[in-house]
């Protein structure tokens, strides 16, 4: 994905407590031409989506984190109506898990990148 000439690009917002996920994903997504925030908790993160604007199009969801997990994250959104239409993609080694929350979508961990595209894709076309 290319960002035409004065089109403002999607904004995808990466909440996960590991530093090199987060910088492989912000990475191979600014290569398509997104705008990335990144966050090393759940807290992080919703301070993150309550003070950006535009509102990211898509978040990608670690739920296993100190501090502030993922549980705790989606908790705090949900109970935001203007945020919670923010759709949240679950990356997790724990794929059943991740599914009770009922996220828009859920990326297995270890992450394959192709899945990654896709999913963010979806989200922001």
């Amino acid at each position: 994905m290319q960002v035409e000439s004065g089109k403002t690009p999607k904004t995808v917002l990466i909440i996960d407590d590991d530093a090199a996920i987060r910088e492989v994903m912000q990475d191979v997504l600014e290569l398509q031409g997104y705008r990335i925030l990144t966050a090393g908790d759940g807290k992080e993160g919703f301070n993150l989506l309550c003070d950006t604007q535009p509102r990211p199009s898509v978040i990608l969801l670690d739920m296993m984190m100190p501090g502030v997990n993922g549980w705790q994250f989606l908790d705090y959104q949900r109970s935001h109506p203007d945020l919670s239409q923010v759709p949240v993609i679950i990356c997790s080694a724990y794929r059943e898990s991740a599914k009770a929350v009922k996220p828009a979508a859920v990326i297995e961990k270890p992450i394959q990148l192709n899945k990654l595209l896709e999913a963010v894709k979806a989200f922001c076309a």
